[in-house]
């Protein structure tokens, strides 16, 4: 179990950004309509975040809710949307396309991923809805993504801890697989455990409602799950004599 184990927030506002930042989250996901999965933030929403934020900053490219297979004139709003974060200077984007028998779109997406270079991918939990995860793995490498996010098929990723593991062991160093949906500080240790993960993606959403005001508690929330990341790696690194 490496001793840096990573946690990303998914966010709406600069606000909630900031409070994750403070709370010690290490890059944060930022979206619009969470309550549907997240879509393309406003253009305004991005650079302000980005202006105000020091963590790395990571906008989703989705135009709409929904599937994941998207006509010519979405793919091109897509395009549009990743040269602005690019030239922006924002660290990376997360996106996600499929075809329509719910197989990963390998050379629309290696286009986006290519396009948005040198910035980091994230595939998206589209993935989860994709066919054969383990095969499906493997389509999302070959686009160039820098990390998968998925539950493991699940509706929440201790649902699909299982699954989780094989993707990560499967993985190894060609991709970071990202567990998301469903963490908190309560089981985010027992998931890293679980998995062997590095990486870990939560928006908090099964212990505040989206969009909440509350973010006293919402740093705090933030914070105790950094903080049961940081005692796994240190108990990790103990354990291995410090090597």
């Amino acid at each position: 179990m490496p001793s840096d184990l990573l946690l990303e927030i998914t966010v709406e506002t600069v606000d909630s950004a900031l409070a994750a930042e403070h709370a010690g989250a290490d890059r944060i996901e930022l979206c619009a309509e969470l309550n549907q999965g997240g879509t393309t933030p406003a253009i305004a929403a991005m650079r302000k975040v980005h202006e105000e934020l020091e963590i790395p900053v990571f906008p989703i490219i989705r135009p709409r809710k929904g599937n994941f297979v998207y006509m010519e004139s979405e793919f091109a709003a897509m395009r549009r949307d990743i040269v602005f974060v690019r030239d922006l200077g924002m660290e990376g984007v997360v996106l996600g396309i499929l075809r329509a028998d719910h197989s990963v779109d390998v050379e629309r997406t290696r286009e986006l991923v290519e396009l948005a270079h040198p910035l980091e991918v994230t595939f998206h939990r589209a993935f989860d809805y994709a066919n054969d995860l383990l095969g499906s793995l493997e389509d999302v490498i070959a686009t160039g993504a820098t990390r998968l996010l998925t539950a493991g098929g699940a509706r929440s990723a201790p649902e699909g801890a299982a699954t989780l593991a094989k993707l990560v062991q499967a993985a190894g160093d060609r991709i970071v697989v990202l567990p998301g949906a469903g963490l908190h500080a309560g089981n985010i240790a027992k998931l890293a455990a679980e998995t062997h993960a590095r990486e870990f993606h939560s928006g908090l959403g099964g212990i505040l409602p989206y969009g909440s005001s509350d973010l006293a508690r919402f740093e705090s929330e933030v914070h105790a799950m950094k903080r049961a990341l940081r005692n796994m790696g240190n108990n990790a690194q103990a354990k291995s004599g410090g090597r």
